[in-house]
């Protein structure tokens, strides 16, 4: 197993599909070149915002084979693979091995709710099967359950490819818990939260960094606040960080939102398909013009948005 180290923002991908629900490799390969461009420091692929979800494992192992293909060692790739069955998720992760990947993120199982025993049995036999990297995935507003921190530190402490966690919980505290107790154990361990309005505090507490949707609308805000953050040019971190605050409102447009990443993103100039894979549907007209409306506050629309 190749050792890890991510430290920065890295952007979970929107995946680009045609009006038949078909990978759009064009579209992809110019989201991906898109974001190698800037200063992104690795490329997240099929995690919440890529979909994975609403596909069949037939497209999301098409998706992860041509994303690590194309993104060809440019930057580190990171493909999620949780699924609710421990053997599901192996299955992908074994593909995503034996398709170049540097490391895998690994959702929390979702419908059946499970004691922190099972989440722990189920975690040791993924890092036993897989020789790569492992993130966990924490997100209980759509798993209905929190990966808690002694569970976290357990695995951190008994599986060493087991090296960082993606936490989104919309609360910095149990973040920071994660930072203070399971770092302080084992310093290598990675900590990135998932919603973006934490970025700045994250990397305060000692954390490493975010992965943020709005990092690929807006690289260069994000990218802004950690460069900002690292050369301890606080008051630059702290104006970048309210210029990305308000972005924050597109999230409350959609409760999935596919749509209005992908969106966001040809409003700001990049021409690609906003197709979404059912159930959702596309953004309404309406919706359009409010997330326009956005952007032009955060200052990003394009001329031709």
């Amino acid at each position: 197993m190749n050792p890890m180290k991510l430290r920065g923002v890295i952007p979970p991908v929107p995946t680009i599909v045609d009006q038949q629900g078909n990978l759009d490799k064009v579209g992809m390969g110019k989201v991906i070149d898109k974001l190698i461009a800037s200063d992104v420091k690795g490329l997240l692929f099929l995690g919440s915002g890529g979909e994975f979800c609403h596909m069949t494992n037939s497209l999301r192992k098409q998706v992860a084979e041509f994303a690590i293909a194309y993104t060809n060692g440019r930057l580190p790739t990171l493909v999620c693979v949780g699924a609710p069955g421990t053997a599901e998720v192996i299955d992908l992760g074994r593909h995503a091995q034996a398709s170049g990947v540097d490391g895998v993120l690994i959702i929390n199982p979702y419908y059946a709710l499970l004691s922190q025993e099972h989440l722990y049995f189920h975690y040791t036999k993924i890092a036993e099967a897989l020789d790569l990297p492992i993130f966990l995935y924490n997100f209980p507003a759509l798993t209905s359950q929190d990966i808690n921190i002694s569970l976290i530190s357990s695995l951190a402490k008994n599986c060493k490819n087991i090296v960082g966690i993606k936490d989104t919980v919309d609360n910095i505290s149990h973040t920071r818990q994660i930072i203070t107790s399971v770092k302080a154990e084992r310093p290598d361990f990675m900590v990135f939260s998932g919603f973006d309005e934490y970025l700045l505090d994250n990397l305060i507490l000692g954390g490493n960094g975010a992965i943020p949707a709005t990092s690929n609308i807006a690289p260069e805000i994000c990218c802004g606040i950690f460069q900002a953050f690292e050369a301890r040019n606080f008051p630059e971190a702290i104006a970048l960080q309210q210029q990305l605050a308000q972005l924050v409102p597109l999230y409350g447009l959609e409760p999935a939102h596919f749509g209005v990443i992908k969106e966001a993103m040809r409003m700001t100039g990049l021409d690609i398909s906003t197709a979404v894979l059912p159930p959702i549907t596309p953004l309404s007209e309406d919706k359009k013009k409010v997330l326009a409306a956005i952007l032009a506050r955060a200052g990003l629309l394009s001329p031709k948005g």
